[in-house]
């Protein structure tokens, strides 16, 4: 089958974020992350074999002039050298094992240096989606005026009721050429007049480049399930939000808070990391709870809530956007990351329900292991060692 992923930087922005965080923090880390099916989908046989393909085509797929040029010029945050390191960087296939079972699904582990793995996450999730779409018929069936047409539909509405607004579905796109697609249409329409929305960019650094779009993307939840190894799950969000400033100057400020729960967090946000943070990421739990809680802890640190940006992304479509934008009703900053409601709508398809977590780390190539975990505000969102995830939530309640 062709070559899917073709461009070094079709990939999420807060992969090259992260990836300097830990080679400024932890650069002889290693670590291993799983693959996970949240539909525990049975995939057509021989696809772990096409999925091989993909991923040792990888290993040619390396960063242009082009490319270290547009970055150089919109990630400022990001020094000169790190570029150098990029254009050095070589996909290693050997860090990705696949299998497949008789039944049809799919397990996926890969380990070794963290600074290097991290670049995996988004190709092999991309690839996957691509391909399954592509086995299923689905790509074959597409409508591409019909899709563009529903493209430019949902834009308006976007637009319209004045959401800031950015695409955030590279990793469970429909494929590569539909996400092109709805970017173009989303830039078409929101460049077409005036708009009490805004269109903020994508995540992806390869399309923002290609249409002159900003990339967005800070961080992950990774770097808080591995600071819990590091300092505690009481101490791991203030800890990564001290180090990840420290790394920025101040710069990428929009923390992701919900790996170990609401409570943990806010309980230790303080005032001096509120004021530096320029918002908060919502990607988990009822929003309306959220935000009040949000708003509350604000204003218990003095700090006012309608000052600060929260970034809402947990499985959103247009209306339930729509609906929060209201709530907010100017109280925070709200803006919207979209994802597979954006690049993987499509009539008759099923969206895949799949990611790549952190499951277990060691500091140096010399230290003992630790299971990585996730709990967040959704149960079904909870992720890694059953056994230690029990024995956190007894401790956090």
């Amino acid at each position: 089958m062709r070559q899917i992923i073709t461009h070094f930087t079709d990939n999420d922005l807060y992969t090259f974020s992260c990836q300097y965080y830990i080679m400024q923090k932890y650069p002889r880390a290693e670590v291993e992350y799983t693959f996970i099916d949240r539909n525990k989908t049975c995939y057509p046989k021989g696809f772990d074999k096409l999925l091989q393909e993909q991923i040792d085509y990888m290993a040619g797929v390396t960063i242009t002039d082009q490319e270290v040029e547009f970055m150089t010029e919109k990630l400022v945050w990001l020094p000169l050298w790190y570029f150098t390191f990029l254009r050095g960087y070589r996909f290693n296939p050997n860090e990705v094992d696949i299998n497949q079972d008789e039944e049809g699904h799919l397990s996926i582990l890969i380990r070794g240096k963290w600074f290097s793995t991290i670049m995996w996450e988004m190709p092999i999730l991309s690839c996957i989606s691509e391909l399954l779409h592509t086995l299923n018929g689905d790509v074959a069936n597409y409508n591409l005026e019909k899709e563009y047409a529903k493209a430019v539909a949902k834009s308006e509405k976007i637009f319209g009721a004045g959401l800031v607004f950015g695409d955030m579905g590279t990793r469970r796109r429909f494929t590569y050429d539909h996400q092109k697609l709805v970017l173009k249409a989303m830039k078409h329409v929101y460049d077409s007049k005036p708009w009490p929305g805004r269109f903020t960019g994508t995540s992806n650094v390869w399309f923002a480049m290609e249409l002159g779009l900003t990339p967005l993307g800070t961080m992950s939840h990774q770097l808080i399930s591995f600071e819990e190894n590091v300092s505690g799950v009481f101490e791991c969000n203030y800890n990564v939000m001290r180090k990840f400033s420290d790394v920025y100057d101040g710069n990428n400020g929009i923390y992701l808070y919900d790996c170990f729960g609401d409570s943990v967090f806010f309980n230790n946000l303080s005032k001096r990391m509120a004021m530096m943070y320029s918002g908060l990421r919502v990607d988990s739990g009822d929003e309306e709870e959220q935000t009040e809680k949000i708003i509350a802890k604000y204003k218990s640190l003095g700090i006012n809530p309608a000052t600060k940006q929260v970034v809402y992304s947990n499985g959103l479509d247009v209306d339930k956007c729509i609906a929060i934008h209201k709530f907010c009703n100017g109280r925070v900053l709200d803006s919207y990351g979209v994802g597979t409601h954006i690049t993987c709508d499509i009539d008759n398809a099923k969206p895949s329900n799949i990611v790549i977590k952190l499951t277990k780390c060691r500091i140096t190539e010399v230290r003992e292991w630790h299971d990585c975990i996730k709990l967040s505000c959704d149960k079904g969102k909870t992720l890694g060692n059953q056994e230690k995830c029990k024995y956190i939530l007894s401790l956090i309640g």
